[in-house]
């Protein structure tokens, strides 16, 4: 059998071989020259960018949220702390895809719409490096729900934060104040660079008036992370200040009696340190709890208070505004003397009523039907004689009662260091002419020596008024703190309150003749608050007042059992103690409650009563 021999083709097999060589080898230089291209885009056209990039995925600067500042009452019991708590947090530049993240984390912790909607707004606002709150108080379960998946969330932290926390809870809630989440509104007026990494901010009260000495002063903090997120180490800190804390004069055992006296009853009652201004209490009733407020509040719960006819988020110590009534008449009392219209001596007949002495027949009635028959000034205040006080207006007119009265405040905010205050109204020709566009008429005048008519006045007006009596005419104004505490080196700086001004009466011996009145109404058999007053250990000086919510006809009687209790009387009480030497002066009202001396002043009195007992002797 024949073999067939294959003879090899050397030259084209070596042809071939060389023709590969050379198409791999230009191909190996088109790859390499793509390579270098690259890396001439990336390291000398790119440079910057991606070495900022590199910079920012190895090192980043976390702000650090400084430590609020406490406030604390004038015996040292806290109102206002903080207490650790946990937050879920996202730093939108470590998560690939921010709404499934919150879908995903939304299995795992309940996580609310109200607070999806604040955390959108908030993300838009912040640095993509700085770290959103989604959910605040996370449960210790629902930590340990989220660190069992925690590697599934690159960019989403459980982060341990300080959150505000008010102890006495309702208890002087409307001085206090409460903290809020920042929102957008905030974030027009704060300073962008002292919030970095801060979450709230003061709303209303203290918290909001005194946020710049609360709030303390950003840090940072330089660290190193990896590619998830994590610090691995810190390479520079600055430390966060402190906010300084806050002593008041607010004395919390004179503001607990006094919200439990009002029990469900509305109203308001402020006292004041007549020797330099201090806020001892301010209460206004009913109130609420602002716990409730800081982390965000439902809308179910915020609806209920908001919507509720007892208005417990409004402020009745500095914004409500209500007829004075008879408490004016003290004061009333001393423009006569003042101007020359009445005197110890002069007497006025009061049969129950008073007409004006130019043919009109409409008759002003005395609050007692069958008239106090002869007063002079001292007994017209003690048994609040309307009649006297009818006539002695009418003498001064109200031009000149305008003028007086402005002196002790009324008219106009006091500047006391919370804000929300209002003016009150002190009527005049001018105001009337102005606002009404109308002539003002002389029962206008009548009806305004006994508080009524177009007089308003806030409590915290009325107390100050009552003070400026007591101090026979010096004038503080009223302050709730009393001094600062740095919080490093604890260092106190007291707030010296000083006197801004002076009511200078012609003799200061009108000064005794109304308060020697005022003590009557207290100590004297008759008096319309001697029932609450003259066992007192101390001698209070104080005048009841009786302010109408709705006129009555002409003939008509007022019967409280008939009326609809938001139409009833409004019950005032001012005073001040001791009467020689006042150390506190008290103002309070109590809506649709009646007679000043039965529902008032007792609650006047047992506030004094606390204040007495606890007073240190050297205090």
């Amino acid at each position: 059998m024949l073999q067939t021999l294959t003879i090899k083709d050397h030259i084209r097999e070596s042809w071939l071989f060389n023709k590969r060589i050379i198409a791999a080898l230009v191909f190996s230089i088109f790859l390499l020259l793509i390579i270098l291209l690259r890396l001439f885009y990336l390291q000398v056209l790119s440079h910057e960018h991606f070495a900022t990039l590199s910079h920012n995925n190895r090192v980043n600067i976390f702000p650090l949220a400084p430590t609020r500042g406490l406030i604390h009452d004038r015996n040292g019991h806290i109102l206002a702390q903080n207490m650790p708590t946990y937050s879920l947090e996202i730093v939108s530049e470590r998560t690939k895809n921010m709404d499934d993240t919150l879908n995903e984390l939304k299995k795992i912790i309940t996580i609310a719409e109200n607070d999806l909607e604040r955390f959108k707004k908030l993300l838009r606002k912040r640095r993509p490096y700085e770290s959103v709150p989604v959910r605040h108080r996370l449960t210790e379960e629902e930590v340990a729900r989220f660190s069992v998946d925690r590697y599934r969330f690159p960019g989403v932290e459980i982060e341990a934060r300080l959150s505000r926390h008010y102890p006495m809870g309702k208890l002087a809630s409307h001085a206090i104040g409460y903290v809020g989440r920042i929102d957008e509104k905030d974030l027009q007026q704060l300073e962008e660079s002292k919030y970095r990494g801060t979450t709230h901010t003061g709303k209303i009260g203290l918290e909001k008036s005194y946020e710049d000495i609360l709030h303390g002063i950003v840090g940072v903090q330089q660290a190193e992370i990896n590619a998830q997120g994590r610090i691995l180490r810190v390479l520079e800190k600055t430390l966060p200040h402190s906010g300084n804390n806050l002593f008041l004069h607010l004395d919390m055992r004179m503001q607990s009696v006094a919200e439990k006296e009002f029990g469900n009853r509305r109203g308001s009652l402020v006292a004041i340190d007549t020797r330099n201004g201090g806020i001892l209490a301010l209460v206004s009733m009913p109130t609420y709890d602002p716990n409730l407020f800081v982390n965000g509040i439902d809308s179910k719960t915020y609806k209920s208070l908001a919507s509720s006819s007892q208005k417990p988020l409004f402020n009745r110590a500095l914004r409500g505004q209500y007829p004075p009534g008879s408490t004016i008449k003290p004061f009333l009392g001393l423009a006569g003397l003042e101007y020359n219209e009445s005197n110890t001596e002069r007497r006025v007949y009061c049969p129950g009523w008073y007409k004006l002495k130019d043919g009109d027949d409409h008759k002003y009635r005395d609050w007692k039907r069958e008239g106090h028959g002869h007063m002079d000034l001292s007994g017209a205040i003690m048994h609040s004689c309307d009649v006297f006080f009818y006539d002695l207006a009418v003498n001064l007119g109200i031009n000149r009662i305008h003028n007086f009265m402005s002196m002790f405040g009324f008219g106009k905010k006091t500047g006391i260091d919370i804000g929300g205050e209002l003016s009150g109204l002190l009527p005049s020709r001018e105001w009337k002419r102005r606002v009404h566009n109308d002539n003002w008429y002389r029962g206008e005048t009548v009806i305004t020596g006994i508080g009524q008519g177009f007089n308003l006045t806030t409590p915290l007006q009325l107390v100050q008024a009552t003070a400026i009596l007591a101090n026979r005419g010096k004038i503080f104004p009223p302050r709730m703190v009393y001094s600062i505490q740095e919080p490093d080196n604890k260092e106190i700086h007291s707030l010296q309150n000083k006197p801004v001004d002076y009511v200078d009466i012609e003799n200061r011996i009108y000064w005794e003749t109304i308060i020697k009145a005022m003590v009557k109404v207290t100590r004297t058999p008759g008096g319309t608050a001697y029932r609450s007053s003259h066992s007192a250990p101390y001698v209070i000086a104080g005048k009841t007042g009786t302010a109408q919510v709705y006129s009555l006809k002409q003939d008509e009687e007022y019967d409280a059992e008939k009326i609809a209790e938001k139409l009833r009387d409004h019950a005032l009480f001012i005073s001040f103690a001791p009467a020689d030497n006042p150390r506190i002066a008290i103002a309070l009202i109590v809506e649709n409650a009646g007679g000043g001396g039965a529902n008032a002043a007792p609650i006047a009195r047992k506030v004094m009563d606390v204040y007495f007992k606890n007073l240190e002797p050297n205090g």
